[in-house]
């Protein structure tokens, strides 16, 4: 039979175990770990001899206390350590979720963004939040978003239903890029519009050099065409919560289907990021901050 001291302790044991998981899931893994996750492999339809090396940073989700300023440009600051051939960003700069105590501006995340190096450059593209967070945008319909605006601003091309030819030692491949499925919602949020036109996008591109296409939300992995070598999402952010390889909870109508990692579907190549900040509420558990390294060939 238990004593009461017995119980009292199993109590507070129970009691002390939850308040150090409650704190490692809100401060120590969101605020202050950060992974950095390597995928290493050579995507279909890909030219013989590229070898390409792409930093993606998705999600930061910059917002007081949670991802300020500073710590984003720490993150870029080992970004730039990794000494890739293109940082490429994946969208959701902002955050609206009311654990905050301000909110930090977009203008704010693109211009530390300035500080990201590398020899073919640095490329974006918008997420739903950044569409959200617009009120103009949402009113009229359509972009430029003030986020896409902020980064173009910074001399970083946003990626908006938008393909370039690029060359790595004399090679060409393409990047592409989307606008997000879920940009514009009505006035009671049950319902959103996509923004993303991949057949426009995919017209722009005129020979049958490798494909690289950058998706904020992995849902629109299966209306990408085979044409494509690798799609690059983010969005989900592993589910923040993550056991066992599984998500509990993602946003996206695949449930795990899409949640994180590197996915391979019909041959079709996706690789979806943990991300790096939060959305909805600030935790994280099982999926800590990533940076993610594609070594392609």
């Amino acid at each position: 039979m238990i004593t009461r001291r017995q119980f009292l302790a199993t109590i507070g044991y129970t009691t002390l175990a939850g308040f150090a998981s409650a704190t490692y899931a809100a401060v120590i893994e969101p605020g202050f770990r950060l992974n950095t996750v390597t995928y290493k492999f050579t995507p279909p339809r890909w030219t013989p001899g590229l070898k390409l090396r792409a930093v993606l940073l998705a999600d930061p989700h910059l917002v007081e206390p949670h991802m300020p300023v500073r710590r984003w440009q720490r993150i870029i600051e080992t970004a730039n350590a990794l000494q890739p051939d293109m940082h490429l960003l994946l969208g959701d700069y902002v955050t609206a979720h009311p654990f905050r105590t301000a909110k930090v501006p977009v203008a704010q995340a693109a211009n530390a963004a300035k500080a990201l190096t590398s020899p073919l450059g640095t490329f974006a593209i918008c997420g739903n939040h950044d569409w959200w967070d617009d009120l103009t945008a949402q009113k009229r319909g359509y972009g430029p978003t003030v986020a896409q605006k902020a980064f173009e601003d910074a001399g970083i091309p946003v990626m908006e239903n938008r393909a370039i030819q690029l060359k790595k030692d004399g090679m060409p491949f393409w990047l592409s890029g989307t606008g997000s499925m879920i940009a514009i919602h009505n006035h009671h949020w049950t319902s959103f519009e996509s923004r993303a036109d991949i057949q426009s996008t995919m017209a722009m591109i005129n020979d049958d050099a490798p494909i690289i296409h950058m998706a904020h939300e992995p849902d629109l992995f299966p209306e990408i065409p085979d044409r494509v070598s690798l799609t690059l999402s983010g969005h989900t952010h592993g589910g923040q919560v993550r056991l066992f390889g599984y998500s509990f909870i993602t946003p996206s109508s695949y449930g795990n289907r899409f949640a994180y990692g590197h996915v391979v579907e019909n041959g079709k190549h996706l690789i979806v990021s943990g991300g790096l900040g939060c959305s909805i509420i600030p935790i994280r558990f099982g999926m800590p901050p990533e940076i993610v390294v594609l070594e392609l060939g």
